[in-house]
C-alpha cells in the first residue's frame, strides 16, 4: 500500500511540475487554465471475470476527482484519482470488489479544434487518454493486486456559466498486469493487458481563476492575424465618405458639402467668386432665378439663395421616429444659419415633416419636435429666437407609404425666409 500510495503522489506532483513550467509561458493569455473536476457514474466490467460471477449492466457506482491544466485553448493535461465498486448481481455468485487508480491524462479540446465557437457558445467535447496505477482490493480477503493502467474517453460539456459546466464521459480502461478477476475469485495468467473496464459518468467542471473565461470556451486568434485586422478595420474607416463627394474623410477638408455638386481633391465645393455659393450650384440658380435686365443676367445672390431655401433646396433629415438631425445633414442647419447671420433682419420658418406609418397625432407631434430641436441649436448657435418660428406640417404624403427609401425623403425639416 506504500509503493502505490507513494506512486499517486508521484504521479500529482509530476502535474503540478508540468502545469507551473506551462503557467510561466502562458502568462500574457488572458484566460483561465485550471479547472477542477467532480464526477459519478456506473461501470460495466468486461474481462477478466469468473465462470458464475457478474455484476448488472450497468454497475453501480463510480467516483472521479480530478484537477485539469490547460496550455491553451486547445491541449491540456489532468490528474485524477477514480473508485470503482464491484458486486454481484442477481444470480450472480456473491461478491465485493473496490478498484483504486491514479492516472495522468493528455487533454484535446475537440470543440475548439473543431471549431464548435462557429455554431454554439454552450456545447463542448474534451478528448482525454492517458496512463497510471491502478489496485484492486476484495473486501472478502486479504487481496490487493496492483497493475497499470491506460485508458481513453470523450467527455461532453454543457456550459452552465463562466464558471461552472455541467459534463458526461464515457471512458475506456486497460488493465495491464492484472493478476485477479475483477471478483477476485480467480487469477489471470495473461500477463499483457488483460483487464477490460467501462466507466460511464456525469459530473461538474468549476473553472478557476481571475479572467473571466476558461480556455475550454475561448477562441484565440494569431496575433498576425489581429494586426492584419486592425489594419483593415483602420483603412475602412479612413475610406469612410460622410458627404459621399468621392474624397474619403480623412482628406476632405470640407465633410457636409452639398451632395451633387463638384469638389476639388479636397473635397471642397469649387466657388472661384469666393460668395460661399458652389458654382456648380450657382450656375443652376442663374439659369433659374436670374433677374432679366435686357439681354444680361444680373445675380443678386440674397434673392437667389433665398428662393434656394424657400423652395425646398435646403433641409434637414431624421432617422425613423428621431427627433434629432442625422450627422451628415448638419450641413442644412449650417446654410440657414450662415444665411440669418448674414441678414440679421430676416426671420425663418422652421417646418417640420414626418412619414405616414404611425398615427397621425403622434406624427404631428414628432414633427414639431424636430422642428424644436433644430429651433434650440440655432438658438444655441446665437440667433434670436424671435426670429425662429416653429411650424408643424406633420405626415408628408407626397411619397410611396409602403417605400423604405422614399419615407426618408420626408423625414425631415424645411425652411422658409421671411
Amino acid at each position: 500500500m506504500k509503493k502505490f500510495m507513494f506512486a499517486l503522489v508521484f504521479a500529482s506532483g509530476v502535474s503540478a511540475v508540468n502545469a507551473q513550467t506551462v503557467t510561466e509561458k502562458n502568462t500574457e493569455n488572458n484566460f483561465n487554465k485550471w479547472s477542477v473536476e467532480l464526477a459519478g457514474g456506473v461501470n460495466k466490467t468486461q474481462r477478466p471475470m469468473t465462470a458464475g460471477y457478474f455484476t448488472s449492466t450497468p454497475s453501480p457506482y463510480v467516483v472521479d476527482l480530478g484537477a485539469r491544466y490547460m496550455f491553451n485553448n486547445k491541449f491540456g493535461l489532468k490528474a485524477d484519482f477514480g473508485y470503482n465498486s464491484f458486486q454481484g448481481k442477481n444470480n450472480s455468485i456473491d461478491f465485493d470488489t473496490k478498484y483504486y487508480r491514479a492516472d495522468i491524462q493528455a487533454v484535446a479540446n475537440l470543440g475548439r479544434i473543431m471549431n464548435f465557437e462557429t455554431w454554439t457558445n454552450t456545447l463542448g467535447l474534451l478528448a482525454h487518454a492517458g496512463f497510471g496505477l491502478a489496485q484492486l482490493e476484495d473486501q472478502n480477503s486479504a487481496l490487493k493486486d496492483r497493475m497499470g493502467n491506460f485508458m481513453a474517453g470523450v467527455t461532453g460539456q454543457i456550459k452552465l456559466s463562466n464558471r461552472i459546466a455541467l459534463t458526461g464521459d464515457f471512458t475506456t480502461i486497460l488493465n495491464a498486469s492484472q493478476n485477479a478477476a475483477f471478483d477476485a475469485a480467480s487469477t489471470v495468467s495473461s500477463r499483457g493487458f488483460s483487464g477490460i473496464l467501462f466507466n460511464g459518468t456525469v459530473g461538474v467542471t468549476v473553472y478557476l481563476g481571475k479572467n473571466a473565461k476558461h480556455a475550454d470556451w475561448v477562441t484565440l486568434v494569431d496575433k498576425d492575424v489581429l494586426a492584419l485586422k486592425d489594419r483593415v478595420d483602420t483603412l475602412e474607416t479612413m475610406l469612410i465618405d460622410t458627404d459621399q463627394d468621392g474624397v474619403a474623410d480623412y482628406l476632405d477638408l470640407e465633410k457636409n458639402t452639398v451632395s451633387g455638386v463638384m469638389v476639388d481633391s479636397k473635397g471642397r465645393a469649387i466657388d472661384l467668386n469666393k460668395n460661399n455659393v458652389p458654382d456648380e450650384l450657382e450656375s443652376y440658380l442663374l439659369a433659374n432665378y436670374a433677374k432679366n435686365t435686357g439681354n444680361s443676367a444680373v445675380l443678386n445672390n440674397n434673392e437667389l439663395i433665398k428662393n434656394l431655401i424657400n423652395s425646398g433646396y435646403v433641409s434637414t433629415y431624421f432617422d425613423f421616429n428621431k427627433s434629432t438631425p442625422t450627422d451628415v445633414s448638419t450641413d442644412g442647419i449650417d446654410f440657414i444659419l450662415t444665411y440669418l447671420r448674414n441678414n440679421p433682419s430676416a426671420s425663418v420658418d422652421i417646418i417640420g415633416h414626418a412619414d405616414e406609418l404611425g398615427k397621425t397625432a403622434y406624427n404631428n407631434k414628432l414633427s414639431t419636435a424636430r422642428a424644436n430641436n433644430i429651433k434650440d441649436v440655432l438658438v444655441k448657435a446665437k440667433i434670436n429666437a424671435s426670429r425662429l418660428n416653429v411650424v408643424s406640417a406633420g405626415e408628408d404624403n407626397s411619397v410611396e407609404k409602403n417605400s423604405d427609401a422614399a419615407r426618408k425623403l420626408v423625414r425631415k425639416v424645411t425652411f422658409k425666409i421671411k
